[in-house]
């Protein structure tokens, strides 16, 4: 890094943290049940049209994973009134760019196009819902589409498999415990009728939202809105099903062999509460500390100065449900795995035993305040925090107050929640390690 941006970085933690701006919208809902959410700013000429479906991979079938991330992909495939293979180059020319991505209890679509294109991105959206082409030779195109994405990413890429090993360990009853990609056996034996049937059930009006930000004028979006998803029949009511997890009695311990590493890697997983919960901000700040930026205390200690890590990281996979805390690294040198725990396990206990200095809490104020403030730096960014606060924590603005949650959070809630979850006898501890010949 050069020498001013390393400046410059290092001055981000340090200084006052960036002002927030107030997110300004406007939410209703639609006759058939549909949630709609208005940010309207002018500032510059583009929109986001986005909606967010609450199914992810939590809601499939056991015997038939994989389903909720197939769609995000099989739902480009076209429409009653998009030809196949049509939607991208839909969007393209007329100046626009789109993605989706799905994840354990959600699934998110977007556009972002030059305001005077807001009109087809509330088509094209209304169209997906509306009017989606569930044939076989979607299907087919897709699973192979799917399949080879499972290679590249999963199967063949360093490490690809590490969450997924550690997911299995830490939930035996909820969803959870399969990825988000699912199985490539299920997907293969899975009829035309079961994708339909999902989509049936879970691409309807009353189990999405719909963000608008950006360029519009907010009658003429209403009254778009109304045209394109008014006539859309609301769906039968979804009954979300809740899962409770026994406490992990005594740590587990697991093993995997991944034929793409040379490196192995040591990974402690503790199971937490789901990220509405208060514990769950607590935990993101403890992640921070433990190991975010080059003044992070694991990364200080076991990077720099004792350089017995090639990396090291903490975070908090936070989940509507549940949520996972991670911590490890790769050992360098002489050093083994058992090595990075022991010391992983010193900072846990001082966590849990002494408060954080004033200092180092100031400075994760800091972190914090400018994280807010980026989270929502663009269009995009806050069309997707309004459908995430509104869908997954039930509570829209979340948006400009989430960050008097962590303002509030003290340094003895700190060490009592390091406490409460990061014990010894409650976690998976998984070697990923080189494959054998």
């Amino acid at each position: 890094m050069k020498p001013f941006y390393a400046f410059t970085a290092m001055l981000g933690l340090c200084l006052a943290p960036l002002q927030a701006q107030q997110v300004d919208f406007e939410e209703y809902d639609l006759d058939n049940g549909l949630h709609v959410i208005l940010h309207q700013d002018n500032t510059a000429p583009v929109v986001v049209t986005s909606v967010m479906y609450h199914v992810g991979s939590k809601d499939e079938n056991p015997a038939k994973t994989g389903f909720a991330h197939f769609f995000e992909h099989l739902l480009f495939e076209g429409s009653e009134n998009i030809e196949r293979g049509e939607f991208f180059k839909i969007v393209t020319s007329n100046g626009g760019y789109n993605n989706a991505n799905t994840t354990q209890d959600r699934t998110y679509y977007y556009e972002l196009f030059p305001s005077n294109q807001l009109a087809l991105g509330l088509w094209l959206e209304s169209e997906r819902l509306m009017h989606p082409i569930i044939n076989q030779i979607g299907v087919d195109t897709q699973k192979e589409v799917v399949q080879e994405e499972r290679r590249l990413r999963v199967d063949n890429a360093p490490y690809g498999q590490l969450i997924e090993n550690m997911f299995k360990n830490l939930f035996s009853n909820h969803p959870y415990r399969w990825s988000v990609i699912g199985s490539l056996d299920h997907l293969a034996s899975a009829s035309l009728e079961d994708f339909q049937e999902f989509n049936k059930v879970y691409y309807v009006p009353n189990n999405a939202t719909l963000v608008l930000a950006g360029d519009f004028e907010k009658e003429e979006a209403k009254k778009l809105i109304e045209d394109y998803f008014g006539p859309i029949p609301r769906g039968k009511e979804i009954v979300k099903k809740t899962y409770d997890e026994a406490p992990i009695d005594g740590p587990i311990y697991a093993q995997f062999e991944d034929a793409n590493i040379q490196i192995p890697l040591i990974l402690l997983g503790y199971r937490t509460p789901g990220q509405a919960s208060r514990d769950a901000y607590v935990l993101n700040m403890i992640s921070s500390y433990l190991s975010s930026g080059q003044s992070s205390v694991l990364q200080k200690k076991l990077v720099d100065q004792k350089q017995m890590a090639l990396q090291i990281f903490a975070f908090n996979y936070s989940l509507e449900d549940y949520g996972a805390y991670l911590l490890g690294g790769l050992p360098l040198g002489d050093n083994t795995m058992d090595d990075l725990v022991a010391e992983i396990d010193v900072e846990i206990e001082k966590l849990q035993n002494d408060l954080i200095s004033e200092r180092d809490y100031q400075k994760l104020q800091n972190q914090f305040e400018n994280s807010f403030v980026s989270a929502n730096s663009s269009f995009e960014g806050i069309a997707e925090n309004l459908a995430s606060y509104n869908q997954l924590f039930g509570d829209t603005n979340l948006i400009n107050t989430e960050i008097e949650i962590y303002r509030s959070i003290t340094r003895e809630e700190i060490r009592e929640v390091a406490k409460k979850y990061l014990q010894k006898q409650q976690r998976v501890e998984l070697k990923y390690v080189p494959k054998q010949d």
